[in-house]
């Protein structure tokens, strides 16, 4: 399957791109991506819509790009994970690095929390990047010939470490450094408790 990009156009534009990215953010977060007008993101980053549309052709290209780095980071997670010793550091090194890419994200949670319908159609074509990640992850964190309750456990942890995406929506004053250590303890908890591994 192909990957879908928005790609930097002018690497000398990067600067604008991200401001771009970071008003629609913000926009799309407060007001929604259907009520966010491309003429009210431009206005807010200073550019004519002309030069918004320079950057980004459509409106959906503008919410992939808010999107596809949260899928890319999935993905980059799970292409070696076979390669990481599954005991307890390697799994907390695992979950820490899948936390610490939701973290850097969490800007987009409140569009992710408001606009649920916009991003699952506009993932379309990345959901099954998506899907796949998520299992591959989730039977990692499962172990070797695991029970249902271990699997059952995988499940709970990555949604605990799911929260972080919208842990700025929930609980604005946490820093980054306290969602991280908060979320990971419990997501190593959640797989530890019971010893169904």
């Amino acid at each position: 399957m192909a990957v879908r990009a928005v790609s930097d156009t002018v690497v000398a534009a990067r600067g604008t791109k991200i401001a771009i990215r970071d008003a629609a953010v913000k926009l799309f977060g407060s007001k929604g991506f259907e009520q966010t007008s491309l003429r009210e993101v431009a206005d807010a980053v200073g550019i004519t819509k002309a030069s918004l549309y320079y950057h980004y052709p459509s409106k959906l290209d503008l919410l992939l790009a808010i999107i596809d780095p949260i899928i890319d980071h999935m993905r980059d997670i799970t292409e070696d994970i076979d390669a990481v010793p599954h005991d307890p550091e390697g799994i907390r090194a695992v979950l820490r690095t899948y936390l610490r890419g939701l973290i850097r994200h969490r800007d987009a949670g409140a569009l992710c929390i408001r606009d649920t319908v916009a991003i699952l159609n506009a993932m379309a074509d990345r959901y099954p990047d998506l899907v796949d990640s998520n299992r591959v992850l989730r039977t990692w964190l499962s172990g070797p010939d695991p029970t249902p309750e271990a699997q059952l456990r995988a499940c709970a942890a990555l949604e605990v470490i799911g929260v972080a995406l919208t842990s700025k929506e929930f609980v604005p004053n946490a820093d980054d450094a306290l969602v991280e250590r908060t979320l990971l303890d419990a997501a190593t908890g959640v797989l530890a408790v019971g010893g169904g591994r």
